[in-house]
């Protein structure tokens, strides 16, 4: 209903969007669904393929219990379910790059069908990674190929999903690295026009070669590579000169659009502009996590000044306890972050990739979360720390719209994401 809702608009005319939450954080996920309610609007919210499988990702989850998840938070903050429409980012091979060819698309086959047997309505068909065995062209893999992996996700699909309303599909083939990621804009590519027509018709015959028309009907949009991107220290800017070319040749097809991946950080006029531009689906991850760092990092702050003197408290320590473990398991940082030791001490934790997003769910960072929290609501918390650390929070507090609640706080703190992309969107 959601995309059937955002394709009448944009048939009349509307310059509307949506905005996609790919994040499996507690915080950012019951954040969205308060700012989704209090705003009166439908909630988009991906998981991605390395997050949910059906081993568990590394979430330890497979997509029937991320959706219980979502719905349990959604439960704890009356959030309607039939507001939610869950969708799959990067579904395909990526996480068996280095596995053979084969044995790759069967482990993807089996994660299409726990994905579409969970009932999520969106899938991103994403087969653009070279696997064991490939032959690439100039460093990609032939489109020919991906485009006809897709087609295969796609009916492993369209055969376990057992909903009347049937899912919406995103397609690709030059699509950005999860996550975000560039060392030199200078090697940034944009999808060309001849590119995005090769990989639209290719991405067609391959489905209608399988009998899939009705699910090509359902093809809602595709992802090229636009030129946005951030790295650890850097953003690159959205351009509508650089896609003048590109723009005008997604207006040759009827009601297939862009995705538009990588768009943190980006600034709120140029994701206006990417919307109007028919990059209609805005995906947004870490940016939401590293504002929820911003705020856990400011609240740490507080609890140090407020009751670093007080014997009756034993202060939570959440940012020594976050290096503890991101030094005991550097595997979700230490292949990304590059330079000398101070560089990459500070990238671990204020970096734009935001790498410190997988330690939140870690028990112990978990647990020394909650003493946070529990010692800051044992105690008042004196307006001018909070001014001094949380400075929009702060006005917000004194315009009586938020309280000094440290969740309360958090929540503000993601809002402020989240309202640059509900405006962009068309809210």
């Amino acid at each position: 209903m959601l995309f059937r809702n955002l394709i009448k608009r944009l048939q009349t005319g509307e310059k509307v969007g949506i905005t996609s939450i790919c994040s499996a954080n507690e915080f950012v996920i019951r954040a969205a669904m308060i700012h989704a309610k209090e705003r009166k609007y439908s909630l988009l919210i991906e998981s991605t393929s390395n997050q949910v499988d059906q081993f568990g990702g590394y979430t330890g989850m497979t997509p029937e219990m991320f959706k219980n998840y979502v719905f349990s938070i959604a439960t704890e903050v009356d959030f309607p379910t039939n507001e939610i429409v869950l969708g799959g980012d990067h579904l395909g091979p990526n996480v068996w790059k280095k596995l053979d060819a084969n044995v790759a698309m069967l482990n993807a086959k089996e994660q299409i069908k726990a994905y579409a047997n969970a009932g999520y309505e969106k899938f991103h068909l994403d087969t653009s990674f070279i696997l064991d065995g490939d032959e690439p062209i100039n460093g990609k893999l032939p489109p020919e190929v991906a485009t006809l992996r897709a087609a295969e996700l796609c009916e492993i699909a369209e055969m376990n999903y057992s909903s009347e309303q049937k899912p919406v599909y995103i397609i690709g083939t030059d699509v950005p690295v999860p996550g975000g990621a560039f060392d030199n804009e200078e090697i940034i590519e944009t999808t060309t026009a001849e590119g995005l027509e090769q990989t639209i018709e290719l991405t067609k015959k391959a489905f209608y070669s399988k009998g899939l028309e009705d699910a090509w009907n359902r093809v809602v949009a595709v992802v090229v590579q636009p030129g946005v991107e951030f790295s650890d220290t850097k953003i690159l800017q959205y351009s509508r000169e650089r896609n003048r070319e590109l723009i005008s040749k997604i207006e040759q097809y009827e009601n297939i659009f862009f995705e538009a991946h990588s768009t943190d950080y980006q600034k709120p006029e140029d994701l206006r502009k990417m919307v109007e531009d028919h990059f209609v689906i805005l995906k947004v991850g870490p940016w939401l996590t590293f504002a929820l760092r911003e705020a856990l990092f400011a609240l740490s702050f507080i609890e140090t000044e407020l009751l670093k003197y007080r014997k009756d408290f034993v202060l939570s320590d959440l940012i020594s306890t976050l290096d503890k473990e991101m030094s005991a398991n550097p595997r979700y940082w230490k292949e990304h972050y590059k330079g000398n030791e101070d560089e990459i001490e500070i990238a671990k934790h204020f970096s734009y990739s935001d790498r410190i997003r997988y330690y939140w769910s870690n028990s112990t960072v978990q647990k020394s979360v909650q003493k946070l929290l529990n010692n800051l609501n044992s105690v008042e918390i004196p307006d001018t720390l909070i001014s001094q650390f949380l400075p929009n929070q702060y006005a917000e507090l004194r315009s009586e719209k938020i309280t000094k609640n440290p969740v309360d706080l958090i929540n503000s703190k993601i809002f402020e994401v989240l309202s640059v992309y509900h405006v962009a969107t068309g809210g």
